[in-house]
């Protein structure tokens, strides 16, 4: 007899996760190389990453790129990694260097910030194997150059404007994958998927946010 219900298992000790909302699984997801992707942490804290039911880690960070922080993120996670090679201050050959090194250390895709011109975004195409993600922060960005420059998926991340970006992207294609903020609320999530977005990435609590419910409970006791 078949049966609906998915089995559960939690340890003693590994029970207290990150867990991302629960109407993020509404989404269709994102299928690279075989795995469905429908919720993307966005961190670059280990102990986070190590802790958390998210399908895949966007790890970007406001410095530029250094190999040796890959490589311990993608060393640590026990889910896909999708690293951020710059674009911006970062770009050009040491952008495709920093993707390509990426890549052969196991990350699963990588991700450029804004400034990213379109001609690098072909020629990263030509050298590398996996997803080339780029981040859109504006309806009036050139969405369509980014598309026919061969960008395999969008991160939109607009703040409160993000499901109105992903509706534009909707009008430009189809068929391009997004990645879309989901905001702090199940509303906002729930717009960013109604509005077209494939995916949802997850912004978690910091982790002194999470250590003081926990410091709260040992004074209790």
């Amino acid at each position: 007899m078949r049966t609906s219900k998915i089995p559960d298992f939690r340890s003693r000790l590994h029970k207290n996760i990150v867990a991302v909302p629960e109407i993020i699984d509404e989404c269709s997801g994102i299928r690279v190389f075989g795995q469905l992707l429908k919720s993307f942490l966005f961190s670059t804290d280990v102990a986070i990453i190590r802790n958390t039911n998210a399908d895949a880690i966007i790890a970007v960070y406001p410095f530029t790129p250094q190999p040796a922080i890959s490589h311990a993120l993608i060393l640590a996670a026990d889910k896909p990694i999708f690293c951020g090679v710059g674009g911006g201050i970062t770009t050009g050959d040491r952008s495709i260097d920093l993707a390509l090194d990426a890549e052969f250390q196991g990350a699963l895709g990588v991700v450029l910030n804004k400034p990213t011109p379109n001609d690098l975004i072909r020629r990263l195409k030509d050298k590398i194997d996996i997803p080339v993600v780029i981040t859109i922060v504006s309806e009036n960005e050139d969405i369509r150059g980014r598309i026919e420059a061969g960008t395999d998926i969008l991160n939109v991340s607009g703040a409160g404007k993000t499901s109105e970006i992903v509706k534009r992207i909707r009008d430009i294609s189809d068929e391009i994958a997004i990645i879309a903020t989901g905001g702090k609320t199940e509303d906002t999530i729930r717009l960013a998927i109604e509005s077209g977005a494939n995916a949802i990435s997850y912004t978690p609590p910091t982790t002194g946010e999470l250590f003081k419910d926990i410091m709260l409970k040992y004074r209790n006791e």
